[in-house]
Order: structure tokens, then sequence, then C-alpha cells
């Protein structure tokens, strides 16, 4: 109860963490099922949690979903969770895109590359990156980045 206590666990991590204390294995499984049976552990709340954090802190949805997996948290309800997020994950990798550039599109292939990274970094998918470079403001003429047609 000390671990739930202070925030949401997936029962992989109890499981892990009653483990390296010592408890036994057939003790740890009872204790987790009565947990989720009283529904005082529940990997499904822990997706939402997770979710709505990583979402604030400018996460795509491919970082959150190999975070999530890497801590034993089922495909269906990574999934399940990814889908009723409330969250335009183009807006968001817009946004992150902004933040770290600034405003202006990238005014050479080079720069194009290096946002295009990062945001892949971040882990949103080639379509949002490509909208989220797309929506960028196009420079004033004469500056820089603006592109002569």
């Amino acid at each position: 109860m000390g671990l739930l206590s202070r925030r949401e666990h997936t029962a992989r991590e109890l499981a892990r963490k009653l483990g390296d204390r010592g408890f036994p294995a057939a003790e740890v499984a009872r204790v987790l099922a009565e947990l989720q049976e009283e529904d005082l552990q529940s990997d499904r709340r822990y997706v939402e949690s997770y979710l709505r954090e990583r979402v604030r802190r400018g996460y795509g949805p491919a970082h959150i979903r190999h975070e999530l997996r890497r801590r034993g948290v089922p495909d269906e309800l990574i999934e399940e969770g990814l889908h009723v997020a409330d969250c335009d994950w183009e807006e968001l990798a817009g946004a992150q895109r902004g933040l770290r550039f600034g405003r202006e599109r990238p005014g050479s292939a080079a720069e194009r590359a290096r946002q295009w990274a990062f945001l892949q970094r971040r882990g949103f998918t080639a379509g949002q990156i490509r909208a989220a470079l797309a929506a960028a403001e196009v420079p004033p003429p004469g500056s820089p980045g603006h592109e002569q047609r």
C-alpha cells in the first residue's frame, strides 16, 4: 500500500518491487489480485495518468507507447488509452517544434532535418511531424528563410 500511496504503478512494477524486497512470488501474486479486485491497483488507471503527464510534457504517441510497453502494460490498454486521449498530436508536435525552434519554418534542408529528428525523438509520427513543419509560419520576404518563387 505504501508504494501505491505515492503514485500509480503497473502490476508488473509492483510485482518487481515486491519481489526485490524478498516477498515470495505466490504471495505477491495473491496481493496483486486482491489490490486489483478492490480497484486499488489498475493498469488502465496507470495508463490514463501516464498519458496525461507525458502529453503535458510534450511527448508523442510513439514515445508514450514504447514507455508503457517497457513498464509491462498490455498493448490493448495502451492502444485504448491513446485512442481515447483527448490530444491533437499534430498540434502538440507543432507546439513542441515552436518552443524549441521558434515559429518560422526551417530555412534549409539541414534545419528541416534537425527539427524532424527532434520531433521524432519526442515520439511523433512522420505524418504528425510533416503537419507540424507545414504549420510553421512562412518567414517574411527578404528574411534568410524566405523562399523565392
